[in-house]
């Protein structure tokens, strides 16, 4: 069996592929499983810089795979049980939005149900033409996961309500207009462009990236504005004391372009 999770690093970018394209690549527990311990890695790792996740074939990923749900015994597990390991699954998403490093969710084709959280849950969205994004849960009986409900709420506010409860099917140009999509590219074109927005992050500043990423984690969970400037002044400060600030601000007198530390 092929392996259903593809891991390439490549000069700091590390690109997770999700392989399962006959499948659309459907999420299965050994994928995700995989996943998950590939993003915990990536978090600590320094040679990691940028992670882009991306989908096999013509879709990025159609969600948790209905065929094996139809198929599954649900009395042979406990409520607990399952619970817990889907929480435990689900923890991909918080690592994406939450690690202190830039996430780039590619998009071509399908992205629907967990495969919209996922990529959602990454701080771009770089979307082919042919991308179409869906809820998906509530046509199979489901409530959503993966974080669903709280991304489309934060990107979507009141609009949230209607994308869940009716899914509809939003083409790439009118995901780019909800704010879904940071950006849309030609089909033709969304491989290169995947590469150059990864590498303009990993040879950018790691350490203020790191800390803009957890200035806008924390605005979005609802902190007071005396508390974000709190954070934004002990986080700018200690990226005032780095390598990176000190190079970038000779560059600029310098009149070329600055050359950072990658740690």
């Amino acid at each position: 069996m092929a392996t259903e999770l593809i891991e390439h690093l490549e000069q700091g970018v590390l690109t997770l592929t999700l392989n399962r394209p006959e499948q659309l690549n459907a999420l299965t527990v050994p994928m995700t499983e995989a996943m998950l311990a590939a993003l915990r890695r990536a978090a600590v790792d320094t040679k990691v810089r940028v992670v882009v996740i991306t989908g096999a074939g013509r879709a990025f990923c159609a969600g948790g795979d209905v065929k094996a749900m139809a198929e599954d015994d649900a009395t042979q597990h406990t409520l607990e049980s399952r619970t817990l390991q889907l929480r435990e699954h689900m923890e991909s998403s918080r690592l994406l939005r939450e690690m202190p490093k830039p996430t780039i969710a590619v998009v071509r084709g399908a992205a629907a149900g967990a495969g919209l959280s996922l990529a959602l849950a990454c701080d771009l969205l770089l979307a082919s033409d042919t991308a179409k994004f869906t809820s998906a849960f509530v046509k199979v009986g489901l409530s959503g996961d993966f974080g669903s409900t709280w991304f489309l709420t934060q990107l979507l506010g009141p609009r949230a309500r209607a994308f869940a409860l009716l899914s509809p099917v939003v083409k790439a140009d009118e995901a780019l207009s909800l704010g879904l999509a940071a950006r849309v590219v030609p089909d033709a074109e969304l491989d290169a462009e995947a590469t150059t927005l990864a590498r303009q992050l990993a040879d950018g500043p790691s350490i203020a990236i790191g800390h803009i990423k957890a200035n806008l984690n924390a605005a979005e969970q609802g902190v007071t504005l005396g508390q974000a400037l709190d954070h934004e002044a002990i986080r700018h400060i200690r990226c005032g004391m780095t390598d990176d600030h000190q190079e970038a601000a000779r560059a600029f007198v310098e009149k070329r372009a600055p050359k950072f530390v990658h740690i």
